[in-house]
């Protein structure tokens, strides 16, 4: 295929291609766009279509060809999402989760690179190989860890904090990963035998990077501030948003150059440049900034993944690759299990951690990759490992669905404190509000309540936030309110009426029917995510439902309004009607359970609403 024609860009067609139509699709599916990029690297890559492929053939625009360059754009992904995992870890953030994160978090990356490296040194590794194998095998995969969590409603559950928390210390563990493989490289190089005094000539020759590191942060502190105040402020004079953007970009490349001029990764000059940027008041307009190239580059990083999973080598060695990929997963996931368990986390909670955390992660092929490179693991079977990697992300979202299956099963345990509460039987004698979900929301309501005199009791599964809402002195009980059992026992029998708070549509659901059976006439309000899901539980029986973006779309133009100078009366009385046409609306979308699609009944709302109020036109 000449050049001429357009040729030099059939890679890049393909990926976009890819990025437009595949990723899209998986998640109309709800599946994680990253899968969506690793299926798109197996289906265009050697092993997919490139196996018809023709040289001057029209499948040949279907396929990605230069490996090399992907691998190239795959190297500035990864520096970008180690830039955006910097901007991350401030110190606030990381003393806040200090616990789970320093202890919970870097013992799992010690204890699981230690087993995994007993294990290939069995299989007859030398020290230096099995160590970065263990090293790159422990770490999981943040890109599709999380996403998956999100799609469950989990990121705010116990489990999605102890397996934020253990990822976030994987970020962490990278730089003295990549460290950790450079001394192992001058030792390989120089022909040494791995021993503590070695280890401290090895470490006195990395002084040229560690004071190249010290100068890159030096220099960060002094330029990076002055710099973003300097593009800030042409941004508000209405230069361009650009600036910022090609600030970002500037900042990403040079720290990740900087860093591989003193013999360092560009990785880790990336997360430097995150973690002092961090600091300054431009952290999430960097953010939003550098988001869309930062998954645009991390896309071609996971199809580079994709392509590099060679299915001819796993049909040659099924077993060894499987094995692997089963072997590791349940390593890790038994290693994680059990430090959950002793770091006080719920039985449930434990295995849903260990499961999704169970499979290797991006990083692995970074690590793999780059002992591989340099000589320090066996090329054989360090290529099995980056299959059975490969294969282990995969599985990541069926392991979060068995993990949910396996839990139903799995009675939650709380510590003894929380455990030992319940509701004292006199109070409960007394008429109160029962509110499901002590968060955010329902700390509102409940604070609320009791600046106008309502007793409430509150109920939620979160053990934090039952001890921080005891703390405060509010009458706060650990339990799933999905169970009748429980709602009788915060006495929803004598309740005046019952407010579910949750962010989870699906648990939401769970409490009302619940509640709609043991009392079919209590007044029951309930907080819902869309207009789709406050018809679903007008038909389950809910006495009113809030749609948060109905609440929202109001408030903005209540406010807006008001700020236009059309008197309050007239604005607010706009407003309640507009809420009650809504509620007909819901209502007559419910009977059949379905919904049949409020949004596209809001374009009669406005008859069912009544007429519009005339505009007044500000003087």
């Amino acid at each position: 295929m000449d050049q001429a024609h357009g040729g030099e860009y059939r890679d890049l067609v393909v990926f976009l291609a890819a990025a437009g139509v595949v990723v899209p699709l998986f998640n109309r599916l709800k599946i994680s766009p990253v899968l969506g990029f690793l299926a798109a690297g197996v289906l265009l890559g050697p092993d997919g279509l490139g196996r018809f492929a023709q040289p001057d053939g029209w499948l040949a625009w279907l396929t990605i060809g230069d490996q090399a360059q992907i691998r190239q754009l795959s190297e500035l992904g990864v520096a970008f999402l180690l830039f955006m995992i910097g901007l991350e870890l401030s110190w606030e953030r990381l003393k806040a989760m200090r616990r789970l994160v320093f202890g919970l978090g870097m013992l799992q990356v010690a204890v699981c690179a230690v087993a995994i490296a007993i294990v290939f040194m069995a299989l007859g590794q030398p020290l230096a190989g099995a160590a970065v194998l263990g090293m790159g095998l422990a770490l999981s995969s943040t890109a599709v860890v999380m996403p998956v969590l999100a799609a469950q409603g989990r990121v705010n559950s116990e489990t999605g904090r102890a397996t934020f928390a253990v990822l976030l210390a994987q970020d962490v563990a990278v730089a003295p990963i990549l460290i950790t493989v450079t001394v192992l490289t001058t030792l390989a190089q120089s022909g040494s035998v791995i021993e503590p005094a070695e280890l401290g000539r090895a470490l006195f020759t990395l002084a040229p990077a560690a004071g190249g590191l010290f100068l890159m942060v030096l220099l960060g502190r002094l330029v990076l501030r002055p710099m973003f105040r300097s593009v800030a402020r042409a941004q508000h004079r209405g230069e361009g948003r650009e600036l910022f953007v090609a600030a970002s970009l500037l900042v990403v490349v040079v720290a990740g150059l900087g860093a591989q001029a003193v013999g360092l990764s560009m990785s880790l000059g990336a997360l430097v440049a995150g973690v002092l940027l961090a600091e300054t008041e431009f952290r999430r307009e960097v953010e939003v900034a550098i988001d869309p190239f930062k998954g645009l580059l991390l896309g071609v990083f996971f199809i580079g993944v994709g392509i590099g999973l060679d299915l001819d080598a796993v049909a040659a060695d099924p077993a060894t690759v499987l094995g692997l990929a089963g072997g590791l997963i349940l390593l890790k996931a038994l290693i994680i299990y059990l430090l959950a368990r002793a770091w006080g986390l719920a039985g449930r909670s434990a295995i849903e951690t260990a499961l999704v955390l169970g499979p290797a992660g991006e990083f692995a092929f970074v690590i793999l990759s780059t002992g591989l490179v340099e000589g320090l693991a066996t090329p054989e079977l360090t290529r099995k490992a980056m299959l059975a990697a490969t294969l282990s992300m995969f599985a990541v979202p069926l392991l979060a669905v068995l993990a949910r299956f396996l839990t139903r099963r799995v009675t939650p345990t709380v510590d003894a404190e929380i455990k030992a509460l319940a509701p004292d039987a006199a109070a409960l004698s007394e008429e109160a509000v029962l509110i499901v979900g002590f968060g955010r929301v329902g700390r509102l309501v409940g604070e609320l309540l009791a600046e106008h005199g309502q007793r409430f009791i509150a109920l939620d599964a979160d053990p934090a936030s039952v001890r921080a809402g005891r703390a405060e002195g509010f009458e706060v009980y650990y339990g799933d309110a999905a169970r009748p059992e429980m709602l009788d026992a915060c006495g929803l029998g004598s309740a005046r009426a019952l407010i579910v708070t949750m962010d989870s549509p699906t648990k939401v659901d769970e409490v009302v029917r619940a509640a709609r059976a043991l009392r079919p006439e209590l007044i029951l309000i309930a907080r819902a995510r869309d207009d789709r899901h406050a018809a679903r539980l007008y038909a389950l029986g809910v006495t009113d439902a809030v749609p948060e973006t109905t609440e929202a779309s109001l408030q903005l133009a209540e406010n807006t309004l008001v700020d236009l100078g059309v008197p309050m009366g007239l604005v607010l009385a706009s407003i309640h009607e507009r809420r009650d046409g809504f509620r007909k609306v819901f209502q007559a979308a419910a009977p059949d359970g379905r919904g049949a699609r409020p949004t596209r009944a809001f374009r009669t709302a406005r008859s069912a609403s009544g007429p519009r109020p005339t505009p007044t036109k500000s003087t």
